[in-house]
């Protein structure tokens, strides 16, 4: 069994988990509805990353006997009201679940569930390459997006993103 506080707080995350695939789906909707539809893709796919790590959490609490409850999800609150904003509210949510993973990882490693520390060891990685592609895309949106033929590639390399399951072990 798990700690209590670490349970909760990995049951808790379940929940952000869903709530980050429906607000990358609310972007995925603003930049279709901009004729965006390479954005609009690479956000259908990080909403589906999104739901895949909380199926991910949801499997490791039901393997170590945990009890899942799962939520009402928000309606996300964030206003989207241009290109470049949208990819700088994107960042700011991988931040905050950065620091929400960490939070997990503190608790573990506050009680030595080496275990779950293991678990959250990929979750950790994952941010870093999720912080690190958001602040790619502000980037080039900063350089290119005001430039039609420019933003049309960028938006043809958003495009040419494909799905691909986490390989992740539990």
């Amino acid at each position: 069994m798990l700690d209590k506080k670490v349970s909760e707080l990995l049951n808790d995350q379940v929940n952000k988990e869903f709530y980050s695939a429906y607000l990358y789906l609310d972007f995925s909707i603003f930049y279709e509805d901009a004729g965006l539809d390479g954005f609009a893709n690479w956000y259908k796919i990080q909403a589906q990353e999104e739901r895949d790590h909380a199926m991910l959490m949801m499997q490791y609490l039901q393997n170590n006997g945990e009890k899942v409850t799962l939520e009402a999800i928000a309606k996300p609150d964030k206003v989207l009201d241009d290109k470049l904003h949208v990819l700088e509210l994107g960042l700011e949510h991988e931040q905050y679940v950065t620091s929400l993973i960490h939070a997990i990882y503190d608790a573990a490693y506050s009680v030595r569930d080496f275990r779950t520390m293991q678990f959250l060891d990929w979750f950790v990685k994952e941010q870093g390459e999720e912080e690190k592609n958001a602040e790619d895309m502000i980037k080039k949106m900063k350089l290119f997006g005001d430039d039609a033929k420019s933003l049309y590639m960028l938006n043809s390399e958003m495009a040419a993103r494909v799905y691909s399951a986490p390989s992740l072990v539990l």
